[in-house]
């Protein structure tokens, strides 16, 4: 083979020319995937449930509240950031 730039003889099955560095071959460039938005919403959520959760925990304390609702509270907080973790990873 030889080289387009400078002419020099080179072997066939080279990348690039010994002599000017200029490469044999066109790079093949992949089209860049185009990314979705993604939604807060379910981010949001999370952080307004656990923000409630942890007043009604402070409420809990002193007794004016069952504990219970507190602990669903933070379980549902805690799904909305795993769906949206999971939504995420899926979008890839």
């Amino acid at each position: 083979m030889i080289c387009k730039v400078c002419g020099t003889e080179i072997a066939d099955k080279a990348l690039i020319c010994y002599r000017c560095g200029t490469a044999t071959f066109e790079p093949k460039r992949r089209e860049q995937q185009k990314r979705r938005p993604t939604s807060l919403l379910p981010s949001v959520l999370g952080l307004v449930i656990l923000v409630v959760a942890a007043l009604l925990m402070a409420r809990a304390a002193i007794g004016a509240v069952p504990r219970t609702i507190g602990f669903v509270l933070m379980v549902l907080a805690a799904i909305a950031i795993l769906l949206q973790r999971f939504l995420r990873r899926r979008r890839r």
